[in-house]
């Protein structure tokens, strides 16, 4: 086992870039590691550290996963499964897989993060989820140790949810992902307006996997903060859906509110739409505030406590339910 390295920052390790410590730091290569960890459910662990703010220190062995490999589980003419560890970066594997002609995460280009924490929020975006991949999923059991295999129905996938952020929160290690991929006639989602716009102005009459992956890239590049340059963790709050009834008596109030129809007649309203509407969008508090490009990235300016950040996302919360009477849930997980 490698030797912890005892009260260390954890600033390089979540991309807030936010200064806590950690009692003690492991960093996991080999899950053989994990029979040495006493009182392994206690311990908290970070893959990318992209869906993680910190509001304090850690006194807690914290152990950052940095495991890895990819190897082909089944293949035929149409369609390849891969087995990925969970210390895999997440943009790493989509060019990787864009590289060997694998099609189907060309839509969730440069998502921050690891491959682990990919299933347990459902990532997403322009149309796309883990969940549309995902074979199965394989997690180390807190209390046993002991390694358990998910189907994707038991992983209970929802929006940005699943069973891993609910009923079975704490309780499990994600070890590694299947994930089955297309080796031709991929069906490409570019009915999203802006990578339509990207294709379209670039004469993109057939485009590849690699041409939405560019676009991807370039759109993201545009609107987000690169976390190296400005501490984020992408988006900070999700999209919520409400029900119609709710959103007709808004729209007589808000003609201008925005919206997107979601399952079971519900009604998906932008987060960033509604936090723009309400000044937030650019402003700053202190060390923190809402990126002036994309109001549901919340950022750090250079010295600012978690707690900071956590105290925006709160008024932030607040403003919106006392005017949109919405509940603003969070996407990032705050410790």
């Amino acid at each position: 086992m490698s030797t912890p390295n005892t009260y260390i920052s954890l600033k390089d390790y979540n991309t807030f870039g936010l200064d806590v410590l950690a009692k003690e730091v492991v960093f996991l290569k080999d899950l053989k590691q994990l029979e040495e960890i006493p009182n392994l459910k206690e311990a908290m662990f970070i893959g990318g550290g992209s869906n993680i703010l910190l509001t304090k220190d850690v006194n807690k062995t914290v152990l950052v996963n940095q495991t890895h490999g990819i190897c082909t589980v089944t293949e035929d003419d149409n369609y390849i499964e891969l087995a990925v560890a969970s210390g895999e970066n997440w943009h790493d594997l989509v060019l990787y897989c864009i590289e060997k002609g694998y099609g189907g995460l060309e839509n969730m280009s440069l998502i921050p993060g690891s491959v682990g924490a990919a299933p347990m929020q459902n990532i997403g975006a322009y149309g796309t989820e883990v969940k549309d991949m995902l074979t199965y999923l394989e997690a180390v059991d807190l209390d046993t140790r002991e390694l358990k295999r998910f189907t994707n129905e038991e992983c209970e996938f929802g929006y940005r949810e699943s069973i891993f952020k609910k009923a079975a929160k704490g309780q499990y290690f994600i070890s590694s992902i299947g994930i089955r991929l297309t080796k031709r006639d991929h069906k490409l989602n570019t009915s999203y307006g802006d990578i339509e716009n990207y294709l379209q102005e670039r004469c993109f009459t057939y485009p590849t996997i690699r041409d939405v992956s560019n676009a991807v890239i370039a759109i993201r590049q545009s609107k987000l903060p690169d976390p190296a340059e400005l501490g984020n963790s992408g988006s900070f709050f999700k999209n919520p859906v409400i029900e119609k009834a709710h959103f007709d008596r808004l729209q007589e109030k808000f003609p201008e509110i925005k919206s997107y129809p979601a399952a079971d007649g519900m009604v998906k309203v932008p987060a960033g739409w509604l936090i723009e509407s309400l000044g937030w969008k650019g402003k700053r508090v202190g060390n923190t505030g809402s990126h002036a490009k994309q109001a549901l990235v919340l950022v750090n300016y250079g010295n600012a406590q978690g707690q900071e950040v956590y105290d925006l996302a709160k008024a932030i919360q607040k403003s919106i339910l006392d005017t949109y009477q919405i509940d603003l849930d969070m996407e990032v997980n705050v410790v």
